[in-house]
């Protein structure tokens, strides 16, 4: 187990890391962005989602200072992204979408890692060694370390492409598109490694792979055409845009059961479905508080019933996300 020196202690946990104002960029007349008002918490792992074209990489860039809005401002880490680029850059580690290692490609992985280190770093050469090796430790890239990288898979260079970005133990790291184009296997790797991270910076990533987004962001922000449509707590966001429901698989002569719930005001409604001779009841209702405490009872008070399986409905972020977007 290797362990980062940066003192977490340093961060101020209560803080947002970037905040805009009414960020817009326009080209040629097209509204690539437009008034994004985002808040990124510090130490969060912060998904950026969108489809394709949705303006992610527009937004990205303009915080890295690599293009200019059209309007609107922006500050990261208190520091305007418009005058104080440099400052934020010495403290950002960047990702972009396509990690090109085509002119390092005879490079071995610790050789990639040294070249990135030596534009943060000048002194001992044993220091920066050590930083190194713990960025090759902390991507699980140490034992592949001396090998060329033209050999590395997907998963592997997009490791790699971490460490680098990690190399000078950024406050904040912003990665475009980090799993896009890897297997799942690929995928589980890259999402592990952010997940390591999780407590020494801030990760701010775009993607539009929702199933990586639930597994690991604790706050997204939803982009469409430009246009932000929702953004908060991924917890919230998947309680608020869904009403709570109730899964009942049973047998037996459930229709005294089944008038005795509707009679109830927490209950909203109970689609059933039949199958193979067992009844599937989809129960919606309106407080969570109740239901956890009488459902089950008025159910079972039935002599007749037999429960065989009892959950709550599972909400997926592609079903809120597809829901925002359409809407």
């Amino acid at each position: 187990m290797i362990t980062i020196t940066k003192q977490i202690g340093e961060k101020n946990m209560n803080s947002d890391v970037i905040k805009t104002f009414g960020l817009s960029k326009n080209y040629n007349g097209v509204k690539a962005l437009q008034s994004l008002d985002l808040r990124v918490p510090k130490n969060s792992i912060f998904g950026f989602l969108g489809p394709n074209g949705a303006g992610k990489t527009t937004a990205m860039k303009i915080l890295l200072g690599l293009i200019k809005s059209s309007s609107g401002t922006g500050t990261i880490f208190g520091k305007d992204i418009a005058t104080e680029n440099i400052d934020i850059r010495a403290r950002t580690g960047y990702l972009p979408q396509n990690f090109d290692i085509g002119s390092l490609k005879h490079l071995t992985a610790r050789e990639v890692l040294r070249f990135a280190a030596k534009f943060y770093f000048k002194g001992p050469e044993d220091r920066i060694e050590e930083r190194i090796q713990e960025m090759l430790e902390l991507v699980g890239l140490e034992e592949k370390a001396d090998r060329s990288i033209e050999g590395f898979s997907g998963g592997e260079k997009q490791r790699l492409g971490i460490a680098q970005a990690q190399i000078n133990y950024p406050d904040l790291l912003i990665l475009d598109e980090p799993t896009a184009a890897l297997d799942p296997i690929g995928r589980r790797d890259v999402l592990e490694v952010m997940e390591r991270l999780r407590k020494y910076t801030t990760i701010f990533y775009s993607t539009h792979i929702l199933d990586d987004v639930q597994k690991v962001s604790d706050s997204v922000a939803i982009l469409n055409n430009g246009k932000l449509v929702a953004q908060g707590p991924i917890d919230e966001l998947l309680a608020g845009t869904a009403s709570i429901e109730y899964i009942i698989t049973l047998k037996g002569d459930s229709e005294q059961a089944h008038r005795e719930l509707l009679q109830k005001k927490w209950v909203a409604g109970i689609k059933e479905t039949v199958l193979n001779g067992k009844k599937k009841w989809k129960v919606k209702v309106t407080n969570k508080e109740i239901a956890e405490r009488e459902l089950l009872r008025i159910v079972h008070s039935t002599p007749e019933v037999i429960v065989t399986s009892f959950h709550t409905e599972t909400v997926e972020l592609e079903d809120v996300f597809l829901k925002l977007v359409e809407d």
